[in-house]
């Protein structure tokens, strides 16, 4: 008997707030730093399915393994692949596990095991459950999935006092905020129906260059630069969040800043360094003397960058570049993610 729907299946997203919502019928969960998956196992078969579609199933033997130990003989899960680390969750570790060679793959998967963190049951046999409410769908899945530490499932509460205080204190272990769902909530893919609030923080940092936007005469982004403690220049990132009309003006205000000919190189990490993701993206940009300083809003630190773009604030012409450093990026206070799955055995709150 075949299962309720095969994949690829998109997954339900949410849509950003400042605040947590408040009131009957929200249940809050973690926001979990790794990469989106849709589960689909039939017995021996196990696939895994990104947010766009993508086959995941081959970078991740040990996580296959892992699932077929855990779950159910016929079923499809919601969640997350995760990477766990000595100082939480490694984002950019897991990163290095989608790799062309199998030989890499399998060598990875033994030095750093990935587990998966599941929160949502989509379908149990030939049964499709998206349609059922969320709090019904969480019940099954407390019901027919113990937690371990490889697969586990997220930790769930109906307190919003609970879940402001897992906002700051789970960012220690590598979450990036909290997700608020409704209890009578179906699950519908592709719609953003759920609601995400993101840890966001601001940083002074050096505007080091730009890249050009797609109409000519135009600033696509600016390139962020800060100093490390023994005064190199690294890239960190880039903010882009201008209107068409700011983009052109930005052209005039960084004209005089532009660094004419042969561009010194900077000593750190540069902006034209290779992507995973893109190898073929367009790398140029234009280099300025580091004088300029703006004030950006981020939400997560990758390793010495910013994980996503930035929010342009303002411009900060009281700061002087060379006081712009990684000093001012203090990092969560750890938090242990085996504390995270021993929540994850309690019953909502």
């Amino acid at each position: 008997m075949p299962l309720a729907f095969k994949p690829p299946l998109e997954p339900m997203l949410a849509k950003a707030n400042d605040e947590i919502p408040e009131g009957a019928g929200w249940r809050y969960e973690p926001k979990w730093d790794g990469f989106r998956a849709i589960v689909f196992r039939d017995g021996d078969s196990v696939e895994l399915s990104s947010r766009g579609g993508r086959p995941l199933a081959r970078y991740f033997p040990e996580l296959l393994t892992a699932l077929k130990q855990a779950l159910p003989p016929r079923c499809i899960l919601d969640g997350e692949i995760i990477l766990p680390g000595p100082k939480g969750l490694d984002f950019e570790a897991l990163q290095s596990r989608l790799h062309p060679a199998a030989s890499r793959v399998n060598k990875l998967a033994v030095e750093i095991p990935t587990s998966f963190v599941a929160f949502d049951l989509l379908g149990l046999g030939d049964e499709d459950w998206r349609e059922k409410p969320s709090a019904e769908r969480r019940e099954g899945l407390e019901k027919h999935l113990p937690s371990n530490t490889r697969v586990f499932v997220t930790p769930q509460t109906r307190d919003p006092r609970q879940a402001k205080q897992w906002f700051v204190d789970f960012e220690g272990a590598g979450c990036d905020g909290v997700i608020a769902r409704r209890e009578e909530l179906p699950y519908r893919p592709g719609e953003r129906v759920m609601v995400k609030v993101k840890h966001g923080r601001t940083a002074d940092c050096v505007v080091g260059g730009y890249r050009e936007g797609k109409t000519p005469g135009t600033v696509g982004s600016l390139l962020l630069f800060l100093y490390d403690a023994e005064g190199v220049f690294h890239h960190v990132g880039h903010t882009s969040s201008f209107t068409a009309k700011e983009k052109k003006a930005l052209v005039e205000k960084l004209k005089p800043y532009v660094v004419e000919g042969q561009a010194p190189a900077p000593e750190g990490r540069t902006p034209d360094a290779p992507s995973r993701w893109d190898p073929k993206a367009e790398k140029t940009w234009v280099t300025l003397r580091p004088e300029l300083v703006c004030e950006v809003r981020y939400d997560f630190l990758q390793g010495a960058r910013f994980r996503h773009a930035t929010t342009f604030q303002r411009w900060r012409e009281d700061r002087t570049p060379k006081s712009c450093n990684y000093s001012q990026l203090e990092p969560p206070n750890p938090f242990s993610l085996d504390t995270l799955v021993a929540l994850a055995q309690k019953k909502p709150e």
